[in-house]
C-alpha cells in the first residue's frame, strides 16, 4: 500500500486539552457571575440557564477533543507499528491488516479488533471506548438524532476513559 503516512506533530496533549476545558469553563462562569461587569448587561433570570448551556456546550467540545486525541493515539501506534515492523503479535496483525486496508484500516472495527485480539488490554475498556465513540460520532454528525449509546456520557466519565486509554495502552510515539 504504497507511501507511509507523514505526522503532523499537531496532536494536542492531553494536559493541553484539559487546561484549555478548564480555562472555558472558569471564564465562562466568571463572565456570568455577579462580579462580572457583563452580568448587569444579561438578564438575571436566564444567566443561570445561559452559564449551564454554555459549560455544556464545553464539556461536549472538549469531550469531542479527547476522542479525538485518543483516535490519533491509535491511529498513530497503528501506523508506526506497521512502518517499523515490530515483531510483537500485534504488529504483526497491524502489518496484515495494512496489506489490506492501508491507513484507511476502521479503528472500531480493526484497530481496537486487534488490540483486543492480540494484547491483554481488559476487553471492558475496548468495550468502554466503542461506546464513547458512539457518542463522539453523534456530536460529530451535527446530534440530528437521538442516540442509543447505552450510558450517559459527561465530561468527567470521558475524561477518566481518555486518562485511563492514555495509561493502559502501550502506544508508540511519533518519530
Amino acid at each position: 500500500m504504497g507511501s507511509q503516512v507523514a505526522f503532523s506533530g499537531l496532536h494536542l496533549p492531553f494536559d493541553e486539552m484539559v487546561n484549555h476545558h478548564q480555562d472555558v469553563e472558569s471564564s465562562l462562569t466568571h463572565y456570568f457571575s455577579h462580579v462580572s461587569h457583563q452580568y448587569t448587561i444579561h438578564l438575571e433570570r436566564y444567566s443561570k440557564e445561559k452559564l449551564r448551556f454554555r459549560l455544556s456546550e464545553n464539556d461536549k467540545s472538549t469531550i469531542f477533543t479527547l476522542l479525538a486525541a485518543v483516535e490519533a493515539a491509535f491511529r498513530i501506534d497503528y501506523l508506526q507499528r506497521t512502518y517499523q515492523r515490530k515483531k510483537d503479535k500485534l504488529s504483526k496483525a497491524f502489518r496484515a491488516l495494512h496489506q489490506q486496508k492501508g491507513s484507511r484500516a476502521s479503528l472500531e472495527e480493526d484497530i481496537l479488533s486487534a488490540w483486543k485480539e492480540h494484547t491483554s488490554v481488559p476487553a471492558k475498556l475496548i468495550g468502554d471506548l466503542r461506546g464513547a465513540f458512539k457518542y463522539r460520532h453523534w456530536l460529530a454528525h451535527g446530534r440530528y438524532w437521538t442516540p442509543k449509546l447505552g450510558q450517559k456520557y459527561d465530561y468527567d466519565s470521558v475524561y477518566e476513559l481518555t486518562e485511563t486509554v492514555f495509561k493502559s495502552f502501550p502506544f508508540m510515539s511519533v518519530r
